[in-house]
């Protein structure tokens, strides 16, 4: 983990996206803006699921039994969505690939290994029934489900794989391409279903997600294939030649991942004690899908971090000035002025008490939305100097500092209902940025990080 600045390797410089093989800011633009376009996109996936799913017979059971499935997937899909920021971290020519891929094998063989676990022995009754609380009646339809959702784990690996692969090579054009043919499909095979009255159960939504991240990880694989063709076999001084190499890297990446597992729920559970529960739990609800929205176009900062300091430190600098207070402007400006109050009103269709109460979480979420960018910018920094193991305590710092906000707001002023879940997570990200700050300062000598250079 003392890897020096001199470590790193330097992306393609000639890569698309540059200018005789200077970066410049409408490069880095051209680089983004993608990344943010395809992530705001997934929120439609959703959208789609559930309105196919909401013809069926039964739409109560239907989406309660995709919804409980889709939350044990998201646990699986973690570490494959890892593999991405891995990849475009530390493959840098064919060897380093071959090691990559080899780590995404394993990942997906574990993967399945886990879902033949749930879907095809008891298990699974055991884990939705006693674990999750679930009536008998329901387990079945959610199983059922599950069996499809085992295999969007897999795609999503591989689709991470080529994503590393084609975000270094600086063609993240095809990141939004994928999602938009990923969309296509799942809307007609949604369509489907929907005209020919086969909407029978919560499994519809998890094969039609299935399908799309098979159509997305195809057209990843489609382009990243091409790219990797074009790799270098060996890059002197890379460094990463083995699955153990990927593995120290990605390991402390996978475990930290897991550690704020608990906040989430803690969060919706408190929320229950406060004076006016159902009204603190669905403003919380609906302020949290239009603040995730909002900054899921933010999401890939750390992308710049990896693939443009080591070239042009000072460029990466002037870029986050400006996407650093981006999304909190963004949301203070809509939130503190009519347009707020217009957006959930006339376009949400909130009425009632709901929509000042949601409104009231979305001006506390402005707060975080100024912390959020700056922790991905750090985070970047992390992993370009392989010093992942910082994870590990930055997380360790978020849960510690957003239970104790979450159990002290609880008990001290619960009559502020909704508004203490966005306040628990800014403090969480407050804590977790003090500690990636604080560990990039203290090892500054170690990384070699130097002032920028004047004109880069």
């Amino acid at each position: 983990m003392g890897e020096t600045a001199a470590a790193v390797t330097t992306p393609n410089a000639s890569a698309p996206g540059t200018k005789s093989g200077i970066p410049t800011m409408s490069s880095l633009m051209r680089f983004f803006i993608p990344l943010g376009f395809a992530a705001c996109l997934v929120s439609i996936t959703h959208s789609i699921i559930h309105s196919t799913l909401s013809k069926a017979s039964n739409p109560e059971i239907a989406i309660a039994a995709y919804a409980l499935g889709a939350s044990l997937f998201g646990l699986t899909e973690r570490p494959a969505v890892l593999v991405r920021q891995t990849c475009s971290a530390l493959v840098r020519d064919r060897v380093s690939f071959r090691a990559m891929s080899g780590v995404t094998w394993i990942l997906i063989a574990a993967t399945v290994a886990f879902g033949a676990l749930i879907c095809y022995t008891p298990v699974g009754a055991f884990v939705f029934r006693d674990v999750y609380g679930v009536d008998e009646s329901l387990v079945p339809a959610i199983v059922s489900g599950y069996q499809f959702f085992m295999w969007v784990s897999v795609f999503s690996a591989l689709r991470c794989l080529y994503h590393g692969v084609i975000i270094s090579q600086m063609r993240t054009k095809w990141v939004t391409i994928g999602m938009i043919v990923r969309l296509a499909g799942m809307f007609a095979l949604s369509q489907y279903f929907v005209r020919t009255d086969t909407v029978t159960g919560g499994w519809v939504g998890a094969f039609i997600f299935a399908a799309g991240m098979l159509i997305e990880a195809g057209v990843c694989y489609w382009e990243g294939r091409t790219l990797t063709r074009k790799l270098p076999e060996r890059v002197e001084d890379h460094g990463i030649t083995s699955k153990r190499h990927i593995f120290g890297f990605y390991r402390p990446l996978l475990y930290s991942s897991f550690i704020v597992i608990a906040v989430a729920p803690a969060t919706n559970a408190l929320l229950g004690k406060t004076l006016d529960v159902e009204l603190s739990i669905a403003s919380f609800a609906v302020a949290s899908s239009v603040f995730g929205v909002i900054m899921s176009v933010f999401t890939y900062i750390h992308q710049i971090v990896l693939n443009f300091y080591p070239s042009s430190p000072r460029l990466v600098f002037r870029f986050q000035r400006f996407v650093g207070f981006a999304p909190g402007l963004l949301t203070a400006a809509i939130f503190f002025t009519p347009a707020g109050a217009f957006l959930l009103d006339e376009v949400m269709g909130l009425t009632g008490r709901l929509l000042p109460a949601t409104l009231d979480v979305m001006k506390v979420y402005a707060l975080l939305a100024l912390v959020l960018p700056w922790v991905d910018f750090g985070n970047g920094f992390l992993m370009l100097f392989r010093r992942t193991h910082v994870f590990m305590w930055s997380q360790a710092a978020n849960t510690a500092a957003s239970l104790t906000v979450l159990v002290s707001l609880v008990f001290f002023l619960p009559e502020w209902n909704g508004v203490i879940g966005p306040l628990v997570l800014t403090a969480g990200s407050a804590a977790e940025l003090t500690v990636v700050a604080t560990a990039l300062y203290r090892a500054r000598w170690d990384i070699g990080w130097a002032r920028p250079a004047r004109g880069k």
